[in-house]
């Protein structure tokens, strides 16, 4: 006996083939319906017997498309409609939470056809099917259909036409289907060139110009990169020179894994990541025979490697000409130094074609621009450094129950909890929207010092908002004052007349690792990174906070220091250095990280309290600890001294993460030298509040280093010491609170040496460990943190 369903399947069910799939499965069991995309739903109509439709029901949960994420299934029966046939018919949007799909990298099977002399798509630099291409960034408003996308301008040749309404094939209802009859078309841009170069000629053209050493710009999904050859030393150190960027590293695309593995040591996990369906830029140790240029990555074990994910990106390495190209090139962003990415001829002109040689641009506009994400590599999973394309904008949900992200069949369909905007940090700036027990982190931004990165916000904000189908019932900023994002988030409250919370830094950074791992109860966050505002209206950095998704109380910090020199101090760790061995700056002026007259002028600086702000700031004693060592002195870009002492450090371990027999003895002396100095205790309480014996640990490893230590050793030893110190503010807050769950958040623990020191030690006390996989340590994820308070004080 024949029966009738209504059938909603709720999560990322757009823009992953999850129609076409539908309606193949219901022809493989014989159902008679149709599928509509709602929104925030798929709607299946379904009727056969009970038997066929439980099969139905089986498979879609089982087979579903892979880059789709069921949330919840919703199954009730009806009365017979007595369908003739099954049919995917015309959207139909409705209101209630809204998925939509990231970008997503070829898959192999349309990687196959672009090189495949015998297929129509052939070279097609723009194809796609249901299961490839882009999504987001081409996305005007919801539901995901062509006519909502910037795929509109091109009509449908007869031949795409039919693969797209046609069941049996890979783009049944592929939205960007086109082919090269059809799709949008290439074309250079060059500075006083009299005649235009379209077409495939174009990427014929590029390739000439990289196998001559030269530099371009490439459209890609979200935006622009600048590419040259990454094994030419020359081109490689040309682009610094002209994007003003001495030491910061640059991404390197690389042809496939084979040659990945040429100049890389590849887990096999890590293998799963990189070729997978987001295609990040992922953090690999480079190999000692490694021919990628050495202004590729300078001073830095490591390497960011990408492999291509635009069929155009896989045409520059592979189209059939007279050029042979590196398997290695620069993919980093065409971006003004401190600006968002580029993404249309307007802005690659005005900034990126005067230091490039050709731009390869197309006709397809990009809606919503679209860095690429980056993530390092912790405890054999992936470590979120940079969160963008391919995985955003996929929502978090945090519940009260064991529910988790996208991989739980938990709705939140009926909540009604008010919706935030959370602006985000001033650095790395993403922001969030919530909808009821969803948070949605928007692509990067950048950091919002400059104009263009703040109007990027503004006007990302509305598109999200829109796509969304939000209007926000608070928003939710930073509390320093002075900060750009705090600017916004004042203009959006008073323009939509609703409520402003701001939110202390580091309470954000520890409850969006609380959201991360959908943990609501209390916790003791550890949130160590450079710079916070205060609610003392100092700058805090190393904090020891009890939090919970409402309120904080501070339990601890690092010792304070007074941050000498301003704005400097943030770029130069000697200042920093020479601030906190003032006290003693005869003494250490023979380590030469600045001069004995800087040393008089800091000291100086110090005792009047002048031209400087009290701070807690752990990044800060990182820069310090590489200036005293001699490792770096000031730092070119965020992070770089810090970085450079951790890299100092790990010189000393093995391939198995392994310290020598003798350095483990030298380093275990040292460190119950320091140990007895401190007088067995690392914290120092005073008035129920207690602080690390920081300045005490500066003090020693620049009395070592004038001891005649090397630098390498004492990097690793001021690491172990600093975890050390930590593990033991953990344990005493945790006996004086009775909480035993530990949240590590905070750009600093982004030093993976740093972070699997503290762990190994809160292991033995049995602490349960929070930290972040999927979104941000850093200032990139905290706009998760302040949506979820953000709704916490909305309640």
């Amino acid at each position: 006996m024949k029966e009738c369903h209504l059938i909603r399947v709720y999560g990322i069910v757009q823009g992953v083939g999850f129609r076409p799939f539908v309606a193949r499965t219901a022809s493989a069991c014989k159902i008679a319906g149709s599928v509509c995309n709602k929104g925030p739903y798929v709607e299946i109509y379904a009727e056969q017997t009970k038997e066929n439709i439980d099969l139905f029901l089986k498979k879609i949960k089982d087979e579903a498309p892979e880059r789709s994420a069921i949330l919840k299934i919703q199954d009730t029966e009806i009365e017979l409609i007595n369908f003739s046939d099954f049919k995917i018919i015309e959207s139909q949007k409705v209101k209630g939470d809204i998925f939509v799909s990231p970008d997503i990298a070829l898959c192999e099977k349309c990687k196959k056809e672009l090189l495949d002399k015998n297929d129509r798509r052939y070279l097609h630099p723009f194809i796609n099917c249901t299961a490839c291409g882009p999504r987001l960034t081409i996305l005007d408003s919801m539901p995901y259909d062509r006519v909502r996308t910037s795929m509109k301008n091109f009509p449908m040749c007869p031949e795409c036409d039919y693969e797209y309404t046609h069941e049996e094939t890979r783009r049944y209802h592929a939205q960007p289907v086109c082919c090269n009859k059809c799709g949008p078309e290439l074309y250079i841009i060059e500075k006083n060139a009299e005649a235009s170069i379209k077409g495939n000629d174009a990427i014929t053209y590029c390739r000439k110009l990289i196998n001559e050493g030269k530099i371009i710009a490439i459209k890609g999904i979200g935006g622009f990169h600048l590419c040259c050859d990454a094994t030419n030393e020359e081109a490689v150190s040309r682009l610094r020179k002209l994007k003003h960027r001495p030491q910061k590293p640059f991404a390197v695309m690389v042809k496939d894994i084979s040659c990945v593995k040429k100049q890389c040591k590849l887990l096999e996990t890590q293998h799963a990541i990189l070729n997978g369906p987001q295609k990040p830029i992922l953090l690999l140790k480079k190999k000692e025979d490694t021919i990628l240029a050495p202004s590729v990555a300078p001073d830095n074990p490591n390497v960011g490697i990408m492999i291509p994910y635009a069929p155009v990106q896989v045409l520059i390495f592979n189209y059939p000409d007279e050029y042979k190209i590196s398997d290695y090139l620069i993919m980093t962003s065409a971006n003004p130094s401190g600006a968002p990415i580029c993404c249309n001829d307007k802005e690659v002109i005005k900034y990126i074609l005067p230091i490039c040689d050709a731009v390869l641009s197309n006709n397809r506009e990009i809606r919503m621009r679209c860095d690429d994400s980056v993530m390092s590599w912790h405890e054999n999973k992936p470590y979120m450094i940079r969160r963008s394309r391919g995985y955003s904008p996929i929502p978090f949900m945090l519940s009260s129950d064991d529910s988790q992200n996208l991989t739980k069949e938990k709705s939140s369909v009926e909540n009604k909890a008010k919706s935030v905007l959370a602006i985000g940090g001033e650095l790395k700036n993403t922001f969030c929207i919530s909808k009821n027990d969803l948070f949605y982190p928007s692509p990067y931004i950048g950091d919002l010092a400059d104009v263009r990165s703040v109007e990027t916000l503004k006007n990302e904000i509305e598109l999200f908002s829109s796509l969304l189908e939000v209007k926000p019932d608070a928003i939710v900023c930073d509390m320093h004052p002075k900060y750009n994002s705090t600017l916004v988030a004042e203009e959006l409250s008073s323009k939509f007349n609703i409520p402003l919370y701001k939110v202390q830094h580091h309470f954000a950074h520890v409850v969006s690792c609380m959201a991360e791992n959908n943990f609501t109860d209390k916790v003791l966050g550890v949130s160590f990174d450079g710079t916070g505002y205060g609610n003392d209206s100092s700058i805090w950095g190393g904090e020891f906070l009890l939090c919970d998704t409402k309120d904080f109380t501070r339990l601890g910090s690092v010792k304070p220091f007074f941050q000498a020199g301003g704005d400097l101090s943030s770029k130069e760790g000697w200042r920093i250095a020479a601030a906190i061995l003032s006290d003693a700056s005869d003494k250490y002026s023979a380590l030469d990280f600045c001069s004995k007259e800087e040393f008089s002028v800091i000291k100086k600086l110090v005792s009047m309290k002048m031209n400087g702000v009290v701070s807690t700031s752990a990044g800060r004693l990182f820069d310090a600890a590489a200036a005293v060592l001699g490792i770096r002195k000031a730092s070119t870009y965020e992070g770089e001294s810090s970085c450079c002492l951790e890299f100092n450090a790990e010189s000393l371990l093995d391939n198995d993460g392994q310290l020598s027999e003798k350095n483990s003895e030298l380093i275990e002396k040292l460190y119950d030298e320091f140990k007895l100095l401190s007088g067995s205790s690392f914290i120092q309480l005073k008035e129920n509040f207690f602080t690390l014996k920081t300045d005490l640990l500066m003090h020693f490893i620049a009395d070592k280093k004038l001891e005649g230590f090397d630098s390498s050793v004492l990097a690793f030893l001021f690491h172990k010491i600093f975890a050390e110190m930590i593990f033991e503010g953990c344990v005493y807050s945790a006996e004086k609170t009775e909480v035993k769950t530990i949240a590590l958040t905070g750009g600093v623990m982004q030093n993976i040496l740093l972070l699997n020191l503290l762990e190994k030690e809160l292991r033995k006390k049995d602490f349960n460990i929070l930290i972040h996989s999927m979104i941000p340590a850093n200032d990139g994820g905290i706009c998760l943190g302040q949506a979820v308070i953000g709704r916490s004080l909305c309640v």
